[in-house]
């Protein structure tokens, strides 16, 4: 499933965006509404390590895939808020990973 920089992305994003969600959705205010604060700190500290990958996986994206600035300020634009993910992985990156397998197909017919 993570064979290729931009599925590892793909994939990184995904649950980056569900950390997201789940910290502000649901750790948050039981940190807030319940005192329960290790939520926070658990989720949190998750949340951050993944928000690290997903962007080591886009700047490995811009290398392999010489992405304009314009798509890699998009792609770390939607790590900030919390749906973000989610609706660059579906308008960007699943129509490029199917435009390039189409294309590695292509070349294998040929």
């Amino acid at each position: 499933m993570m064979n290729t920089p931009l599925s590892r992305l793909r994939t990184i994003g995904i649950y980056e965006g569900f950390s997201s969600l789940v910290l502000f959705g649901i750790a948050m205010p039981l940190k807030y509404m319940a005192g329960m604060p290790e939520a926070v700190k658990y989720v949190g500290w998750a949340h951050g390590v993944l928000f690290i990958l997903y962007i080591l996986a886009v700047v490995q994206v811009t290398f392999v895939h010489k992405w304009s600035l314009v798509k890699v300020a998009g792609a770390f634009f939607a790590s900030l808020i919390p749906l973000g993910p989610f609706i660059f992985d579906k308008k960007f990156l699943k129509p490029e990973e199917e435009r390039l397998a189409a294309e590695k197909a292509a070349k294998q017919l040929a």
